[in-house]
């Protein structure tokens, strides 16, 4: 804990965040947290607003990503309940964000019943939230109030969770009372377990013949993506990544194989995974998205499997081992082999582009932004069909692929994308998403217009929801056509181009990437029956869920 006292509840909470890292805040503000923003934009931390809560919450998600911590502000009721989907993404997706709730004062709770923005007992918000998040504080009591707030920080570091702190705006500037650090129990390892976990692993990889890693989220999410990168280089190991952890390692990276999700895999990620006779499951949660809706041919006898807080080799069982720690161990173990790599992955195809009024297709898009992407380019993806082809992207350095790939929400690309170039300025965005989800939170792109910020947008126009059309096809499926190109009539400085034609599309794409002082929209006209190859398995495999099929 700083040393520094601090007057009041609301400075210490903006000194607490930017100690933490946090120099950004975005949000919308509201009546209940006006005290706080009054003194937030005289801090050190620099106030983002943007459009709506939720998109506030999908910035600050992709933000705490890229640097480790997000923070947001919103006022009571109708502002922080419109983030309650963003932040349970959060939550899904471990990531961790400060959410920050103004709230009706302390006296206004007990005089005022019929405040506006209420909805019931002032209780409800933070029990909605209890749900959605790690911890939740409440700093109605000045006394512990500088406690509650170093507590509920460190507790969204240490779980990589959503966290949430009300203020009453009757405490924002009520003088707090500095009070001793409070020792959190840290989540240390059992040495034994952990020893025997690490012996009989590189017991099982010395008889193994061909051993190789499964890198999940978890990776990411710890900030263990160096020690993913020693450990296949000192051994030698392939590599494939889940869905929900691309970009853990670097896609060009010689030990590299793809994306392995089942049967929505390419075939060659498919067959070296399938064929392995021992798997390290490194952080990998086994969801159905990561599992191609449980396609994935995964035998539980030949998988040493690390994730949270246990080891589980075969039907052996050790709890208490922190993924990181294991890890660590593992690479300063493991012998170190100097063959090189024995499948390295296949190049990127380099096929004529554009061919003369060739319509665009998604596969040919696709394949013409992997000639398009530099090493400072971040890739920041909505779900649908975006999400699947993009399997086929391979960005140059790790972590440099954001998507909503569990949790699976429309909507999270363009904000996030805010989020992302905030907190890595010196990257570039390319923004992935379909027409439908745009719709939904696209108004963000006026901030990034606003802020003078230069993503490149592509949008998968493709008139509807193309994903429920592979899976039940129906009117419920169409929606309105928008005129992506002209949005810079609304939105401010905006260059934006329409694409029917591969033509057309290597145009726009060129004049998006020399366009560096404003944002750049691509409007991509794609047939409705175009879909990437994963998709379209996807699609045949969740058909029969869907009509109730098992």
């Amino acid at each position: 804990m700083s040393t520094a006292k601090f007057d009041t509840v609301g400075q210490y909470l903006l000194n607490r965040l930017y100690e933490a890292g946090v120099k950004h805040i975005f949000g919308v503000p509201g009546d209940y947290v006006l005290g706080f923003y009054d003194l937030l934009v005289n801090s050190p931390i620099q106030h983002i607003g943007t459009t709506r809560e939720d998109a506030a919450a999908f910035a600050a998600d992709a933000y705490a990503r890229c640097l480790g911590l997000g923070a947001m502000a919103v006022t009571y009721g109708v502002g922080a309940l419109n983030t309650v989907n963003a932040v349970a993404g959060a939550y899904a997706e471990s990531s961790p964000v400060i959410v920050i709730s103004g709230a009706p004062g302390i006296r206004e709770q007990r005089e005022d019943p019929l405040i506006h923005h209420r909805f019931g007992p002032f209780t409800f918000q933070r029990e909605i939230f209890e749900r959605i998040t790690c911890a939740t504080e409440v700093l109605n009591d000045p006394v512990i109030a500088f406690r509650q707030i170093d507590r509920a920080i460190a507790t969204a570091r240490r779980l990589c969770k959503p966290v949430y702190i009300e203020i009453p705006r009757d405490l924002v500037m009520a003088e707090g009372y500095p009070m001793p650090a409070e020792a959190l129990e840290p989540l240390a390892s059992d040495e034994t377990a952990l020893s025997e976990a690490v012996a009989e692993t590189l017991e099982l990889l010395a008889k193994s013949v061909s051993p190789m890693v499964v890198a999940g989220v978890e990776l990411h999410r710890r900030g263990l993506q160096g020690a993913l990168v020693n450990l296949v280089e000192r051994a030698q190991l392939p590599v494939v990544a889940t869905l929900s952890g691309k970009s853990v390692i670097a896609e060009r990276h010689p030990a590299y194989l793809g994306i392995y999700e089942g049967a929505m895999s390419s075939e060659n990620a498919r067959y070296m995974v399938e064929q392995s006779d021992l798997l390290l499951m490194l952080g990998v949660t086994l969801n159905d998205i990561d599992t191609g809706i449980y396609t994935a041919k995964l035998d539980p006898h030949h998988m040493v499997r690390a994730a949270q807080n246990e080891v589980v080799i075969s039907s052996h069982r050790y709890p208490r081992v922190a993924l990181a720690d294991f890890l660590t161990a593992l690479v300063g173990q493991i012998k170190t082999r100097g063959e090189g790599f024995s499948s390295p992955p296949p190049a990127l195809e380099a096929s004529a582009f554009p061919e003369p009024k060739r319509p665009i297709t998604t596969a040919r898009m696709i394949e013409r932004l992997n000639q398009a992407l530099s090493p400072d380019m971040i890739v920041v993806c909505d779900v649908g069909d975006c999400l699947f082809a993009a399997i086929d992207l391979q960005v140059h350095e790790q972590s440099e692929f954001l998507a909503s790939c569990y949790y699976a929400t429309m909507g999270f690309s363009v904000p996030a994308a805010l989020g992302a170039q905030i907190a890595r300025p010196d990257h570039r965005l390319l923004v992935l998403v379909g027409d439908g989800a745009f719709q939904m939170t696209g108004t963000e792109l006026s901030t990034h217009a606003h802020l003078g910020l230069n993503p490149i947008v592509v949008v998968f126009n493709n008139s509807g929801y193309g994903t429920e059309r592979g899976i039940l096809e129906g009117p419920f499926n169409d929606i309105s056509s928008w005129r992506f190109d002209r949005l810079g009539e609304v939105f401010g400085p905006l260059k934006g181009y329409d694409a029917a034609t591969e033509e057309d599309f290597e145009a726009a794409l060129t004049n998006s990437l020399n366009n560096l002082t404003m944002p750049s929209i691509i409007n991509v006209h794609l047939s409705a029956d175009d879909a990437s190859s994963a998709m379209k398995r996807l699609a045949e495999h969740l058909k029969s869920r869907v009509k109730g099929g098992s």
